[in-house]
């Protein structure tokens, strides 16, 4: 365990000494920031699409 955990660390050290590094830093932390964003819209259009789904099985239950 302890010869992985110094491989990751030795691995991150050269991506961060590398100048082709922050682009992957900079590339996670926009995926990071689309996703952070995916779950706040989703958050908030997760009660209109209860409703939409209520309204439907209300509308079926009293159709039959």
């Amino acid at each position: 365990m302890t010869n992985l955990m110094q491989n990751v660390y030795l691995k991150m050290q050269t991506l961060l000494a590398k100048e082709d590094g922050q682009d992957l830093v900079e590339y996670a932390l926009v995926v990071a920031l689309i996703a952070f964003g995916a779950v706040t819209a989703m958050q908030g259009l997760s009660s209109e699409i209860n409703t939409a789904f209520q309204t439907i099985s209300s509308e079926l239950a009293s159709s039959l």
